[in-house]
């Protein structure tokens, strides 16, 4: 079977190793003679995999011991009510830098809770960049700052991430695991899995332990941290085959050489395409500003609209699947994630050549 080169912007790419290993494993984990989504999340052989996979992160992002690491469901989307349900109180204020529509969802559903204040924003300019550190001006009595570490629709990344005298919070959705970071400076940092992690259904919560006594025992118990933490997220039965997924995810990329030999690849991926838009001679543009440019989603616009309808019609014959741009920003958008290989970047930019040739 002829495997598709796969650009979508999540759920992704998985490595090709890792769905081979969980198809042998599929009916007979570990001779249990079941499946892993058969098996209770009471049982040994389950519980194996969870501490499996809780360790190897901590592990590969250098997660210290003053960070939980918790496994919840909901997507980030559920993490955009969470945040300030758990940490932000009367008196207070929510603030958050806004560069794309998920930092603004995110923005949207903190207001239903509390106080709120736009730190910094490059939403008049279509989001095309990452404001500047120094252009962050925190509220008083700021209980968090929260980013988008990464902005998929944008094609734009933060390169450095600010010291902040409050708690910095962080949706690293699309891009945790995919450098290195120091966790440290990060209160709280959660992600869904579907990018970098594995599967949809799991969503990775990395907090700071002594941010779990700011989560009021008056919240509803699912929607409490703390109700995670005590539980190791075993309270009720977790997304168990999408941890199991997490978890061959996490030994592939301690395979591969662990974060910092990811971090490589993909910044040689990224300047592929990168390289390849800027030497066109304007006929592909990046939409972001070259300062702000993401390594893991590169979005690019073509002269006009027939020629973008024909661009993708053609990647696809050829086997290139997900280069559609989101709508709010047209265009195209390559998502080169950790698993999608340097081979797939390279028969892109072979393609984006050729097309330009054709049509010029």
């Amino acid at each position: 079977m002829k495997r598709a080169y796969n650009f979508n912007a999540g759920p992704s790419s998985l490595p090709l190793s890792v769905l081979k290993r969980a198809q042998e494993e599929l009916l007979n984990f570990q001779n249990t003679g079941m499946s892993v989504m058969e098996l209770s999340h009471r049982s040994k052989e389950y519980d194996a995999v969870h501490n499996r996979a809780q360790t190897l992160l901590r592990k590969l992002m250098n997660v210290p011991e003053t960070h939980d690491i918790l496994f919840l469901q909901g997507g980030a989307s559920l993490q955009f009510s969470m945040v300030p349900m758990n940490l932000l109180h009367e008196g207070e204020v929510g603030n958050y830098v806004l560069t794309d529509s998920w930092s603004d969802k995110a923005l949207k559903e903190a207001k239903k809770v509390g106080k709120t204040h736009v730190a910094a924003s490059s939403k008049e300019d279509r989001y095309k960049y990452i404001p500047k550190i120094d252009d962050i001006r925190l509220s008083d009595h700021a209980a968090y700052l929260h980013i988008t570490s990464n902005n998929t629709i944008a094609g734009t990344q933060w390169h450095e991430f600010p010291n902040v005298v409050t708690n910095l919070i962080a949706d690293m959705s699309s891009d945790i695991l995919s450098r290195e970071i120091d966790v440290e400076k990060f209160a709280l940092i959660y992600a869904g899995a579907q990018k970098n992690l594995g599967p949809s259904g799991v969503t990775v919560v990395i907090i700071r332990k002594d941010l779990l006594e700011k989560s009021s025992d008056s919240l509803p118990t699912m929607l409490n941290y703390k109700t995670y933490s005590e539980s190791r997220s075993l309270y009720n039965t977790p997304p168990t085959f999408a941890i199991y997924m997490l978890s061959l995810v996490l030994e592939w990329v301690e395979e591969q050489g662990g974060v910092k030999a990811i971090e490589k690849r993909n910044r040689e991926k990224a300047a592929l395409l990168y390289n390849c838009i800027d030497e066109s001679d304007g006929f592909y543009r990046a939409h972001a500003e070259k300062g702000s440019r993401s390594f893991m989603n590169v979005t690019f616009t073509l002269p006009n609209e027939e020629l973008t309808k024909k661009f993708l019609t053609e990647a696809k014959e050829r086997g290139l699947i997900g280069l559609a741009g989101h709508r709010s920003v047209g265009g195209c958008r390559a998502s080169i994630y950790n698993a999608v290989d340097y081979e797939a970047c390279e028969v892109l930019v072979d393609f984006m050549q050729k097309f330009k040739k054709n049509v010029s």
